[in-house]
C-alpha cells in the first residue's frame, strides 16, 4: 500500500535522483519508467531497500540549445519532485517497469559525494510541505478557461481526444497530465512544477497551449 507523509519531518533527508530530461513528475501525479540502465537499476535495488522515494529531477544543460546527456555529471535543476515507488515489475530481460506516485517536490540542497554508481542529493522539503496536504480546489471558471485553451490547442494540431473523458476528470489531474503529456520544451516543464500552487499551475498551463502549436514546444524525451 502506498505510504502517506504528513509532514516534512517524515521525509529522508537524501534522496537518490534519476536526471531525466522531458519527463514531469507532480505531486499526486504519476509516472511510468522503463529502467535498464545496471546504475538506475541499482538505484531501484536500492530504494525497494529503503524508503521507496526516487527523486525525478531534469538536467539543467537540457534547457539550453546545446542540450547533451554525455556527461554524467550534468549539473542539475534547482527543483525536481519526490515519487514513491508504488507498483514494481521485473521483466524476463533485465529491466524494472515502475511506477513512481508523485509525493512533494523538493530543492536540491547539494549532492553527496559519489558513493554509488547513481546520485543522491540533500532534499530540502522546507518550501513544498503543502505539497503534502493538498490545496483548495480551483473554482469553475479555472475549469472553463483550461478546457477552451486545451480545445484551441488540439484545433491547431488538428488532433482528436475523447471529450467526455477530458470534461469529466478531476480538475487537479487534469492539470498534471497536461502539464506532463504535451510537448512543452524542458524549461517550459521545469515552470510548470515549479508554480507555488495549482492555482499558478493552471494560469501557466493555459499561457503555455494559447501560445504553442502541438508538437512545437521543443520538449525532449528519453
Amino acid at each position: 500500500m502506498p505510504r502517506t507523509y504528513r509532514k516534512i519531518s517524515e521525509l529522508p533527508a537524501a534522496i537518490p535522483v534519476f536526471p531525466l530530461g522531458g519527463a514531469l513528475l507532480l505531486p499526486r501525479a504519476v509516472l511510468p519508467l522503463n529502467i535498464f540502465e545496471p546504475r538506475y537499476l541499482a538505484m531501484i535495488d536500492a530504494a525497494l531497500a529503503s524508503h521507496r522515494l526516487i527523486g525525478m529531477i531534469q538536467p539543467a544543460a537540457m534547457f539550453g540549445p546545446n542540450a547533451s546527456l554525455e556527461d554524467d555529471r550534468l549539473p542539475m535543476a534547482h527543483v525536481g519532485c519526490a515519487g514513491r515507488i508504488t507498483a514494481f515489475q521485473e521483466t524476463d530481460d533485465g529491466r524494472y517497469l515502475i511506477v513512481l506516485t508523485g509525493v512533494v517536490r523538493f530543492g536540491v540542497a547539494g549532492e553527496l559525494p559519489p558513493s554509488a554508481p547513481y546520485r543522491v542529493v540533500r532534499a530540502d522539503w522546507s518550501n513544498y510541505s503543502k505539497d503534502l496536504t493538498g490545496e483548495h480546489a480551483l473554482d469553475d471558471s479555472a475549469r472553463a478557461r483550461l478546457l477552451a485553451a486545451l480545445k484551441n490547442y488540439l484545433r491547431r494540431g488538428d488532433f482528436k481526444v475523447d471529450w467526455n473523458s477530458v470534461e469529466s476528470a478531476p480538475l487537479d489531474s487534469l492539470i498534471n497530465s497536461l502539464a506532463a503529456g504535451c510537448p512543452f520544451s524542458n524549461g517550459e516543464k521545469q515552470a510548470l512544477l515549479e508554480a507555488n500552487s495549482i492555482e499558478d499551475r493552471c494560469t501557466a498551463l493555459i499561457t503555455l497551449l494559447e501560445m504553442e502549436r502541438p508538437g512545437q514546444g521543443g520538449g525532449y524525451v528519453q
